[in-house]
């Protein structure tokens, strides 16, 4: 792990911690828990668990696009919870790489939104809400299925990857 920076002002400083806490890789994986997957093993399921590796990938990815559409579209309507979180098909191969390409996609959205939004301020369209919150709810939520991804992967013979 590369040292933080030094010498940061405290707005500076909530920003950095912000951007390495949704990159991960510090007190958990973080994306890389993502790298190397065989195509055909992404829908094997454990006994004892309730998902797969697709399963989780999906719900991170529709979760996080759903916590940064809320961030920042007035217009957001809710979803149907659980059932539009998670998937109930198997995936392809295409639709891994298209869900792992959005998945990336809206966390670089997320760290833009860390570098550079007013992170205190009540969202116009939520009040009581903030930036800050949802970016914090975000990486929580990553942070969580991502720690599941590697228990998945360690049963089912796939880590580390490589």
């Amino acid at each position: 792990m590369t040292r933080p920076p030094t010498g940061l002002g405290a707005d500076a400083r909530l920003r950095h911690e912000l951007v390495a806490l949704l990159r991960g890789g510090q007190a958990h994986v973080g994306l890389h828990a993502l790298d190397g997957l065989p195509p055909e093993r992404v829908n094997e399921r454990v006994d004892g668990l309730p998902h797969s590796l697709w399963d989780l990938l999906e719900h991170l990815r529709f979760s996080q696009a759903d916590i940064l559409e809320y961030a920042v579209d007035p217009g957001y309507q809710k979803k149907d919870w659980p059932d539009a979180y998670w998937p109930d098909w198997e995936a392809q191969p295409v639709e891994w790489d298209a869900a792992l390409t959005n998945f990336r996609a809206d966390l670089d959205a997320l760290v833009r939104l860390a570098e550079t939004a007013d992170l205190t301020a009540e969202l116009p369209h939520a009040p009581g809400y903030t930036m800050l919150r949802q970016i914090l709810v975000a990486a929580d939520h990553n942070a969580h299925h991502l720690g599941q991804v590697v228990s998945l992967r360690r049963q089912l013979g796939l880590w580390p990857p490589g």
